[in-house]
């Protein structure tokens, strides 16, 4: 019998190897596992790569895996937000190495890591310092820089809904992310807020089969990062 359910999140992210790639969905709060990443924090992973849309907020999520000395790198779209002091910290101190993707080319660097597509060549960031270091070809008489594709150890994404197989649906545009990492990683964790019976999802309102989910976990009440970060909640290991 199929059934990717775990029962706890220690379970969830169990195995995660240091030096492992992480796919993080998330923009900005909407769609952040900050549950998956504290896991990952107790857990213990070091020297990851972490490839996301933002660098983290406050202290929490991705800015506490920062704050610990457990990544190396970041991979990301927008890097400095109004409470990102903790990437900020680590940046200027040489403590981890940051690769600025605009956030079409990241999200299409991540779905070319999905569908087998081992890189594409786009104008975006023609001309800027971006460039630097890639090919860049003309074609139709404009500059297209070559981006290669992006594929995760491991994917950690959040869903509204969830069956035993891992099909997966999401709240709105908290989807952002998700459904490319899932489709890019090795191996995808997904953090449900409801785990519903076979059968109870519609199949054409099935976003993410569960062919490209490896376990899942309900967590009804997930932490939320807004919330979070207005209580400055100083988080304890779970």
């Amino acid at each position: 019998m199929i059934d990717k359910r775990v029962d706890s999140i220690a379970e969830a992210v169990k195995g995660i190897k240091d030096g492992s790639t992480i796919l993080v969905s998330g923009f900005g709060g909407a769609g952040s596992p900050i549950d998956l990443l504290h896991g990952v924090l107790d857990q213990g992973a070091k020297d990851l790569t972490i490839v996301s849309n933002n660098a983290g907020n406050g202290q929490i999520g991705i800015a506490a895996l920062i704050a610990a000395g457990r990544v190396a790198k970041i991979v990301c779209s927008f890097p400095r937000s109004s409470r990102s002091e903790v990437f900020t910290e680590a940046y200027r101190a040489g403590k981890l190495a940051l690769e600025v993707v605009p956030q079409g080319t990241l999200a299409e660097r991540i779905r070319a890591g999905g569908a087998g597509i081992p890189a594409f060549f786009t104008p975006t960031s023609a001309g800027t310092p971006l460039q630097e270091g890639k090919e860049v070809r003309e074609i139709n008489g404009k500059p297209h820089v070559l981006e290669e594709a992006i594929r995760g150890d491991v994917a950690l994404v959040k869903a509204r809904d969830g069956d035993r197989w891992g099909n997966l649906t999401y709240n709105l545009t908290a989807r952002n992310f998700g459904p490319i990492m899932c489709t890019a990683a090795d191996m995808t964790v997904a953090q449900v807020r409801n785990t519903v019976e076979l059968g109870e999802l519609e199949p054409e309102i099935i976003v993410t089969p569960g062919i490209y989910v490896d376990r899942m976990i309900e967590v009804s009440n997930p932490e939320e990062e807004e919330k979070l970060l207005a209580a400055e909640v100083k988080r304890e290991p779970r």
